[in-house]
């Protein structure tokens, strides 16, 4: 059965005949920013890798890209329970990287100056967190969506970790520079292509095409997990029998995508594949314990999963001083 996509004007044209499931903002507490600088990283260990999570800012969209397929009356229900914004949806930009031996590995490079006037601040924060940028010897890219990959290029438009070794999924390298293709995708989408392209083809930048299950570092693996876009892949972290997998945007919202995995959002190009891909990599996590981290969740952004039911919830970790 076909999943029905109803578009943005819909569903907010749908939420405005349903006062009465709207929140008042006195019932949901808003937390604002701290006075001075907010905290841009977090620190761990996985066994015998040192992991950091690296901030590169946050931005908001409409709520209404979120869970599409949904009945709108029992999203809405579910977002007034979950005290969750009914108009916008807050994101953050959580970036892993990894010292394990002599490898330095970034996950993602972020969107740069070219995207939210709120996001591209990963150089600055890896700076911040004591990282040297051009110390990275490897920056495992997700997808090629602007927030993931626009900052390859720096302001003068030269590739913004010269001597790093970039790799992304073969698949999907092919399909952004697949001919013609901004002709061929949505209006809405089309800046999207060409920022992809631009990225992709940034002069003097050559990639590694990864195939699933690639190891790019010791302990570090590129798997598989489309649906997305059509060659996402997320990435595998294993030391001293710890594990832990990045999501990249598998799953993106923290609480719409573990209780109802079935529910997807406008920006997930492929529905029937998204839902299979991230009920796999739910019920993996849970099934064997395995720390996940989520591109968008809540900083910093990692933590485990938990069943519920036929259901799932994210668990945070506990950030620890």
């Amino acid at each position: 059965m076909p999943l029905v996509r109803p578009t943005r004007r819909d569903l907010l044209r749908m939420a405005a005949a349903m006062p009465a499931l709207a929140m008042p903002a006195a019932l949901r507490a808003e937390i604002g920013p701290p006075a001075g600088d907010q905290p841009a990283h977090f620190r761990f260990t996985l066994g015998d890798a040192r992991l950091t999570i690296v901030s590169d800012g946050w931005f908001a969209q409409p709520m209404a890209g979120q869970a599409i397929n949904a009945d709108p009356e029992e999203k809405l229900a579910f977002l007034e329970a979950h005290y969750l914004d009914l108009e916008r949806n807050y994101a953050h930009t959580n970036h892993l990287h990894i010292e394990i031996g002599d490898a330095r590995v970034l996950v993602d490079i972020g969107s740069g100056g070219r995207f939210m006037p709120t996001s591209g601040r990963l150089m600055a924060n890896l700076e911040a967190a004591g990282i040297d940028p051009f110390a990275i010897t490897h920056v495992a890219m997700t997808h090629a969506h602007p927030d993931h990959i626009w900052g390859i290029r720096d302001d003068f438009d030269e590739v913004a970790l010269p001597d790093a070794e970039f790799i992304i999924g073969a698949r999907e390298h092919a399909y952004w520079l697949q001919e013609g293709l901004v002709e061929r995708v949505p209006e809405v989408t089309q800046q999207f292509v060409v920022g992809a392209v631009n990225s992709l083809q940034a002069d003097g930048l050559e990639w590694t095409l990864a195939e699933d299950e690639q190891e790019i570092a010791p302990g570090v693996r590129m798997i598989a997990t489309p649906g997305h876009t059509i060659g996402h892949m997320s990435v595998h972290v294993e030391s001293g029998g710890q594990e832990l997998i990045v999501f990249g945007d598998s799953l993106t919202q923290a609480w719409l995508n573990f209780a109802h995995p079935e529910w997807v959002s406008s920006r997930d190009d492929i529905p029937e594949l998204t839902v299979a891909t991230r009920t796999r990599l739910l019920d993996r996590a849970a099934s064997d314990r395995i720390a996940v981290l989520g591109y968008h969740f809540p900083f910093p952004g990692v933590g485990h999963v938990m069943r519920r039911g036929d259901a799932y919830e994210f668990i945070p970790a506990l950030w620890q001083f």
